[in-house]
C-alpha cells in the first residue's frame, strides 16, 4: 500500500510539472507590483483592481525636526487593522525624511517632494534621485502646481524628473491640472492632455507601473474649493481616455490617478466612491494627524 501510495504521488508531481513546464512561467509566477500600481500575471493578460493610494504632501512644513517626528508617529497611529488596504505614502521635506521614516515604523511609504534631474555636479541646492534613493526613497512628486507657477519648472523640466526617476527605478507622481481661467473656458481636459504627454514623453508603457498621476485643480489648492466629486471624476475620465490614446486600454486602467484639490475629511467619502478617483494627494490637511488619519481611514458612499 504505502509502495502505491508513493507511486500515485510521484505520477501527480511528474503531471504537476508537466503541466507547469507546458503552460510556461505566466501560470507559474503571479507578480504583485512592489509599487501598488498593478497586478498582472507575468504575461500581462490580467489586470486586477486598482489599490488605493492616499499621500499626504507637507510642503514647506513643519518647522522643526521635533514636529515632524511627533505628526510621523501620530498619522502611523492611525493606521489599524480595520483601515482599508490601501497605499499611504508622505512626501515631506528633504531634511525630514529620515526622522519621518523612523517615526512611522514602516507603517507608510515616505516620498522626496521633487528632485532634481541631474545626477551630480555644480547645482547648488539640488537633490538627485541617487541621494534621496540611497536613504530608502522609492516615490517622488513631480511637477506639482507650486513647482510650476512660484519655481518656473516647465514641462521640459518635470519630463526630465520623470524620466531620471524611472531610469534609478523610482516611482514617480505625475502632478497635472488647470488654473480656475482655463476651467472656466473648458480647457481642463486639453491642459491635462498637453501636460501629461509632455511630462511622460519618453516612458514606455512597462514603466508606467511606477507611475501616478494627480490631478489637482490649481483653483482648488489651498484655497478650500473642492471640485464636486461629479467634476472631479469628469477630469479623472478624461485623463484615463488620454492615458488609453498615449499607450492603451490596459495602462489607462492600470494607472492610478489621485485627486489633489483640497481633500478633507468632508470630501474624502463621496471623492473615493467615484470609480476613476483612485486615491488623494492631501496639502494641508496632512498636517493634522486626526483629519489625515480620517481621510486614510475613509468609507465610500
Amino acid at each position: 500500500n504505502l509502495l502505491t501510495t508513493n507511486n500515485s504521488t510521484m505520477k501527480l508531481l511528474l503531471n504537476a510539472l508537466t503541466f507547469l513546464a507546458v503552460a510556461g512561467p505566466s501560470f507559474a509566477f503571479t507578480t504583485s507590483s512592489k509599487f501598488g500600481v498593478v497586478n498582472r500575471s507575468e504575461s500581462g493578460t490580467k489586470l486586477l483592481a486598482r489599490k488605493p493610494f492616499i499621500s499626504g504632501n507637507w510642503k514647506l512644513n513643519p518647522q522643526t525636526r521635533d514636529e515632524a517626528i511627533a505628526l510621523g508617529q501620530e498619522i502611523a497611529a492611525s493606521i489599524t487593522p480595520d483601515t482599508p488596504d490601501i497605499d499611504i505614502a508622505l512626501f515631506v521635506p528633504y531634511v525630514f525624511i529620515e526622522s519621518t521614516m523612523n517615526a512611522v515604523d514602516g507603517k507608510l511609504m515616505v516620498g522626496a517632494e521633487g528632485v532634481s534631474p541631474e545626477s551630480q555636479g555644480a547645482f547648488t541646492g539640488a537633490v538627485s534621485c541617487s541621494m534621496v534613493k540611497s536613504i530608502g526613497v522609492q516615490w517622488a512628486l513631480a511637477g506639482h502646481s507650486e513647482r510650476r507657477t512660484l519655481f518656473g519648472e516647465t514641462d521640459e523640466e518635470i519630463n526630465g524628473q520623470c524620466l531620471k526617476l524611472i531610469e534609478d527605478g523610482m516611482s514617480v507622481m505625475l502632478c497635472i491640472g488647470e488654473t480656475l481661467a482655463e476651467y472656466e473656458q473648458d480647457l481642463a481636459g486639453a491642459v491635462c492632455a498637453v501636460q501629461l504627454k509632455k511630462g511622460l514623453a519618453g516612458i514606455t508603457k512597462e514603466q508606467m507601473a511606477r507611475v501616478a498621476v494627480a490631478y489637482e485643480p490649481v483653483w482648488a489648492i489651498g484655497t478650500g474649493k473642492v471640485a464636486t466629486p461629479e467634476v472631479a471624476q469628469s477630469v479623472h475620465a478624461k485623463c484615463r481616455a488620454i492615458l488609453a490614446d498615449m499607450y492603451d486600454q490596459e495602462v489607462a486602467d492600470a494607472t492610478r490617478v489621485l485627486y489633489g484639490g483640497s481633500v478633507s475629511p468632508e470630501s474624502v467619502d463621496a471623492l473615493m466612491s467615484q470609480p476613476d478617483i483612485d486615491g488623494g494627494l492631501v496639502g494641508g490637511a496632512s498636517l493634522d494627524s486626526a483629519k489625515f488619519g480620517r481621510i486614510i481611514n475613509y468609507k465610500p458612499v
